[in-house]
């Protein structure tokens, strides 16, 4: 009960955040030690299963879970955010407006809403939005500010804190990829890929590089079946820059990797590989930021595995996309966490990554 009743306080005290929030995401990567206090603080008033509860996202929409299913697992407190499909401006905003409601008459952690809004899926994922055009038709610097406040001004009219956008893969003529890359000229790519970045981060939405390490210089189409990178990581480096000017999140791709005697993934995708996750990006590269698997539910190339997502989050993924069963993924992580405690400590340190993005965010 004293739980319950502080962590009603504690929303209470921050509702007026969404006006004049006290920090904002420029703050995620500093040394704040009011906001770590303050990460802290409300980390410690939920029980296990709530706090792993918070690196789950389930999907909504035309293409994603029905809504009846979605508010329920937010009644149970069994996710911690909401990626948003296909589906028109008007029914996103009442899905994200019910959803937020059930989140204050329960006095639970607010959810995370995020879309897969890059330039070339967006009137896709909201019908009706006005047409921003393709990614591979962005050339400039100034035409991408012009379509990202597009974007920004949409999302955040419906509600949307987390952008998985923009696309960082080089090459249009992947199939999977075509006119969602800026091309294939590397540095042209990272340069616009960071003004994506900036543009959207500035304007106080989360913005993702994707699909680490690489899917454009491979063959096929994940959704569909295994893709493999024979050899050296070609796009690995495209993340450097991004990653030194702050990008918040980065998208791994369910991309296997082979003929490499540093980096092979032993025939699993990079989304569930240690090696790549923990190894390659948050230990080589430093990237401290939020780490979010591709789609576990329907792509071809995770779901021939058992039990990906517990494989994703134990690679050091931090969010854990769109599972097929969110309360049995959370019962997997946490049945997990009792035999591994390095396992467990990497857990902790996720949540707690993800409230202080949420504080950052404004949704506390």
């Amino acid at each position: 009960m004293r739980n319950y009743l502080f962590i009603s306080t504690l929303l209470l005290c921050y509702s007026g955040f969404s006006q004049t929030p006290k920090f904002n995401l420029q703050d995620f990567y500093t040394d704040n030690t009011e906001l770590s206090a303050t990460v802290d603080s409300i980390y410690a008033t939920l029980s296990t299963p709530k706090r792993v509860a918070q690196m789950i996202i389930t999907s909504a929409g035309e293409l994603g879970k029905p809504e009846a299913v979605v508010k329920q697992l937010a009644k149970k407190d069994a996710i911690g955010g909401v990626v948003f499909l296909k589906g028109s401006k008007q029914k996103h905003t009442e899905s994200i407006a019910a959803l937020n409601a059930i989140s204050k008459q329960q006095n639970t952690i607010p959810l995370l809403f995020s879309m897969d809004a890059e330039p070339s899926l967006f009137g896709s994922r909201i019908k009706g939005a006005k047409d921003v055009g393709k990614t591979i038709d962005i050339k400039t610097e100034e035409q991408s500010d012009t379509i990202v406040n597009i974007i920004n001004s949409e999302l955040r009219a419906i509600g949307v804190h987390h952008n998985y956008a923009p696309v960082v893969d080089i090459s249009p003529n992947n199939v999977a990829i075509k006119s969602r890359s800026y091309g294939d000229d590397k540095e042209t790519v990272v340069r616009l890929a960071n003004r994506f970045i900036q543009c959207t981060q500035e304007s106080g939405i989360i913005a993702t590089a994707k699909h680490f390490p690489g899917h454009g210089l491979v063959k096929g189409d994940t959704h569909k079946q295994s893709v493999y990178i024979d050899g050296p990581l070609q796009e690995v480096d495209n993340y450097t820059q991004l990653i030194k000017d702050g990008v918040l999140s980065i998208m791994i791709g369910h991309i296997t990797i082979r003929d490499n005697e540093k980096y092979d993934t032993n025939g699993i995708p990079a989304s569930c590989s240690k090696k790549i996750i923990t190894g390659l990006l948050k230990e080589e590269m430093g990237f401290k930021g939020i780490i979010i698997s591709d789609a576990l539910n329907i792509m071809k190339a995770v779901t021939i595995l058992d039990n990906a997502p517990l494989l994703s989050s134990k690679a050091g993924c931090d969010l854990v996309l769109m599972p097929q069963h969110e309360e049995q993924t959370i019962n997997a992580i946490i049945a997990e966490m009792k035999t591994d405690a390095a396992y467990e400590k990497q857990v902790t340190e996720s949540v707690k990554k993800i409230l202080r993005l949420k504080v950052c965010a404004g949704l506390l």
